[in-house]
């Protein structure tokens, strides 16, 4: 089966002339794009194969042949298509925005555990996880947190966590062992750099008031909390984390920084994410991507029907989730591939 998706991906990507959109789908592959191409991967290894085999020369070896001799040609041309596959904002930072969603108390203690979950793979991956909000709840669960995070790829390898999680278990506070469903949601916002983006001080109101929630003694006694409202587009931006107004009017704009940027390419790339499963960015906030189900100890991305099953070491955030996060990678980068062959060539596999 893989052998005929690789060989039909090839004659999609070598055809001489272009005639239309594909009309079919690839399916989902665990092996990453790039190593299919180089030298010794998969699928120049089965050509080549095939075009040594005298047997496959005589009988079907022309087209065979052929296929083998553009091997060499097309190299510079397979390399820009895995160029293609690279956002722009790979190599950025990022903003992580939790916010728990139905299910009252259960959906904060759930939320809890989500933003818990990304700082230990934040920790896992070896980036910076600073936290920007947190909002508590009563019995220790999480209304809403945001946290900025930095490092390699960092990025490229959080960019499809966005979306609605969904929960289904026993919740503490169930008193007759029924399993509820509660939800939470996930924004993953780019950060920006100076060239990227380019704010006018002039359009910005920026406003200090005393914080307010836990935090000691210097809650509600010095105006250290600041809110930053980008008056062109209305969007707003607040921290009161630190004791320090400079340090949270820092934190406030490099938050609205990165809300901004969201915002402008969303509207960059609308159209091109239009027809993928897997959205970027506020596009997939309202779409459930996955659920933990903890009396079947499983957690599922609906978008790759993937599932796991060992709930508990997936919530410490390590190598569980590493995986998972790779198996969507691999999955949009065959959208990608996808994509591009269909503005070049009509192939059915």
């Amino acid at each position: 089966m893989r052998a005929r998706l690789l060989w039909g991906a090839a004659r999609c990507l070598w055809a001489r002339q272009a005639v239309g959109p594909a009309r079919r789908p690839i399916s989902y592959g665990s092996t990453p794009l790039e190593e299919l191409f180089t030298r010794g991967g998969p699928l120049r290894t089965f050509l080549e194969r095939q075009v040594g085999s005298e047997t496959h020369l005589r009988v079907g070896g022309p087209e065979l042949a052929e296929v083998a001799k553009l091997l060499g040609e097309k190299e510079q041309e397979l390399q820009e298509t895995e160029h293609l596959l690279h956002e722009e904002t790979d190599e950025n930072d990022l903003i992580l925005e939790v916010t728990a969603g139905v299910g009252g108390q259960e959906a904060m203690l759930f939320t809890s555990e989500i933003f818990d979950m990304y700082q230990q793979y934040a920790a896992f991956k070896r980036w910076n996880f600073e936290t920007l909000e947190y909002f508590p709840s009563e019995i220790g669960g999480l209304r809403h947190a945001s946290a900025s995070i930095g490092g390699s790829e960092a990025y490229k390898h959080m960019k499809f966590e966005g979306g609605v999680h969904r929960v289904q278990r026993v919740p503490k506070t169930e008193k007759q062992g029924r399993i509820h469903t509660s939800t939470m949601t996930v924004a993953i916002l780019p950060q920006p750099t100076e060239i990227n983006l380019v704010i006018n001080p002039k359009d910005l109101r920026i406003d200090t008031k005393r914080a307010s929630g836990a935090g000691g003694q210097h809650v509600n006694t010095t105006d250290s909390a600041v809110r930053i409202v980008h008056l062109p587009t209305g969007v707003v931006s607040e921290c009161q984390q630190e004791r320090s107004q400079l340090k949270n009017r820092e934190m406030a704009m490099k938050k609205l920084r990165a809300k901004l940027y969201s915002m402008q390419l969303e509207e960059e790339t609308s159209k091109r994410y239009n027809a993928r499963k897997i959205q970027i960015g506020t596009r997939g906030r309202s779409e459930k991507i996955r659920t933990y189900n903890f009396p079947q100890n499983r957690v599922t991305d609906h978008r790759i029907n993937k599932s796991l099953h060992d709930l508990e070491t997936f919530m410490q955030g390590d190598y569980l989730l590493d995986e998972l996060v790779q198996s969507l990678k691999d999955y949009a980068n065959y959208e990608s591939l996808v994509e591009i062959i269909s503005k070049n060539v009509y192939c059915v596999l």
